[in-house]
């Protein structure tokens, strides 16, 4: 019977002086209860939680995030990263002496100066003549509106006795990016009787080969690079020939005295474009704070998300998406089979020893006062753990900072964006128009595929664009006669019309091909997207798919309030 009695009852008959008591205990349990649930429920939401990428929001919130020390696991996403380039503040100061039209005709020869025709009108015409330099600057400048001009090279021979070429420093008057690009156009000049002289042509953009100056000393010093790494931040000068030769340390006594960091293994391979930057450049900023070269592995595995294969495609070059140039002129870095090569050379014989590191928790910190000439992090195999990323995270975030301003985009891919915008005479609006399975998918895009349909574009178009504008149509709509019906009020260009740029005969495959060591380079789904969307953020209006043409959210139902935040 005793068994059957309540907790209240237990030991006795009910007593109202032992009722506080009781309450007190249950109260506590409750509480103790109350904490445990908690507790467990906290570490199942840390365990469990990814931050969303944060460099895929508005530009102002990612200038906010850089200066940050926020830690970030990526979700695989076929958007073009931003990089540094992106973030440079547009110094209008620098960009205020570009050259007028009144410059160049007050600083004009007069004929009489001259000695006129020099003979007969069959004479080649004089490209070092400065008649000739003046008046080919001032055809630039009038037929050439949209843009400034800041700098003219001396013109030199062309292709024949009547053409001359000229390369000049430019930037659209609009431009919306702290960066100067540079044309050279072949020029056709006739001649008078009466000894003057007229531009009757230019060509079209970088037709004028013969005023590219090309970079001397293709191969880097390594020692040079330690002395005189840039302190100053430079603008881009997209157009400019490409030195992105790999350096070499120079000598048995140099390689001796550096300090060198690598990484090996680990799960990062294969992953997204920005999962990868977001992964080297942890490791390029470890190395920064140990005062250490980083030896980098400049074969890229190219993420599935982004090959026509849709296969993970390895043996890609980091030559081909981003700007070795600027790396090398800013950072310590030497390309991984150019060290093993010198460290089997001269290892055993200088005595040069390695510090091995396989556990996370050995911090940058910890490692100051290593004096081993290499620091080796091997990574394990068991994913997210083996990320280069983790060892950025927790105390090491406010010691180590990524130096986003070391990595920029290609600038041949750039060029080829340049090129794009010159053709359109930098006087064009854009429309990103996104559709692909997120128009397929009903359930998280329920109006997407009715608001980018022709006749929904035209109606939408109407009071952004004015009728009879060029438009860069930038989609990943594969057949782009879906469009055809803008063509009754606009002018549409898209990406394939520009073939020619990145073909066989452009210079962009000549260069990769011999990055490639003879071998074709594919124009991948990663550069084409990059180029899409750099011609994109370059016109005049920029109108965006899910700010201006549709209602449904980019990441589907339900999520523009977090897309947006």
């Amino acid at each position: 019977m005793m068994m059957g009695r309540s907790g209240l009852s237990h030991g006795g008959s009910f007593r109202p002086e032992s009722l506080g008591h009781h309450a007190l205990a249950l109260i506590g349990n409750l509480c103790f209860t109350m904490f445990v649930i908690g507790v467990l429920i906290f570490t199942l939401i840390a365990a469990t939680y990814e931050p969303e990428d944060p460099l895929f929001h508005p530009t102002t919130k990612i200038t906010t995030f850089l200066t940050s020390t926020s830690n970030a696991t990526f979700k695989d996403d076929n958007t073009v990263i931003k990089t540094g380039e992106d973030f440079m503040a547009v110094n209008q100061t620098v960009f205020e002496s570009f050259i007028n039209l009144t410059d160049v005709i007050e600083a004009a020869p007069q004929i009489g100066e001259l000695d006129g025709c020099k003979g007969s009108l069959d004479q080649p015409i004089d490209c070092k003549d400065p008649e000739v330099f003046h008046l080919m600057m001032k055809a630039a400048i009038e037929i050439f509106k949209d843009i400034h001009f800041y700098r003219f090279g001396k013109p030199v021979h062309g292709s024949n006795d009547s053409t001359c070429d000229m390369a000049w420093r430019f930037r659209p008057k609009e431009g919306k990016t702290a960066a100067f690009y540079k044309d050279y156009r072949r020029f056709v000049i006739a001649k008078s009787e009466n000894c003057t002289m007229s531009v009757l042509s230019i060509g079209e953009y970088h037709t004028g080969v013969n005023a590219r100056k090309r970079k001397k000393n293709p191969k880097d010093g390594f020692q040079k690079k330690q002395e005189q790494l840039s302190s100053v931040v430079a603008l881009p000068e997209v157009g400019e020939a490409v030195n992105d030769a790999l350096p070499v340390v120079e000598s048995e006594g140099l390689f001796r005295q550096g300090k060198y960091l690598i990484y090996t293994g680990g799960g990062d391979r294969c992953k997204s474009m920005n999962h990868y930057l977001w992964s080297f450049l942890c490791a390029l900023g470890e190395a920064q704070y140990l005062n250490r070269t980083l030896v980098m592995d400049l074969r890229i595995c190219l993420s599935k998300m982004y090959t026509s294969s849709d296969q993970d495609e390895e043996g890609k070059d980091f030559r081909f998406y981003f700007d070795f140039e600027h790396l090398k002129e800013s950072a310590l870095v030497l390309d991984q089979d150019q060290f093993w090569a010198d460290w089997n050379k001269w290892q055993k014989k200088d005595g040069l020893n390695l510090f091995l590191v396989e556990d996370l928790k050995v911090t940058p910190m910890k490692l100051r006062h290593v004096k081993d000439t290499l620091i080796m992090r091997k990574f394990g195999t068991v994913e997210p753990d083996n990320y280069w990323y983790r060892v950025c995270e927790g105390e090491t975030e406010s010691m180590v900072q990524r130096p986003w301003h070391l990595i920029w985009k290609s600038r041949r891919l750039m060029d080829i964006v340049t090129g794009i915008a010159t053709r359109l005479n930098w006087d064009y609006d854009a429309v990103h128009i996104e559709r692909g399975e997120k128009a397929k998918n009903k359930e998280l895009w329920p109006n997407l595929a009715l608001d980018t349909s022709p006749d929904a574009l035209l109606s939408t178009l109407a009071d952004k664009v004015e009728e009879g504008r060029h438009v860069y149509i930038a989609t990943n709509e594969p057949d782009t006669s879906f469009f055809n019906p803008l063509k009754d009020k606009y002018t549409t260009h898209f990406l394939d019309e520009y073939r020619d740029l990145w073909d066989q005969n452009s210079e962009w495959y000549s260069e990769t091909v011999k990055l490639n060591k003879g071998n074709p380079v594919e124009f991948d789904g990663y550069m084409r997207v990059l180029i899409d969307t750099e011609v994109f953020l370059r016109g005049k209006k920029q109108i965006e798919t899910f700010n201006d043409l549709t209602n449904d959210c980019k990441d589907g139902v339900n999520t523009c309030s977090i897309s947006a935040s």
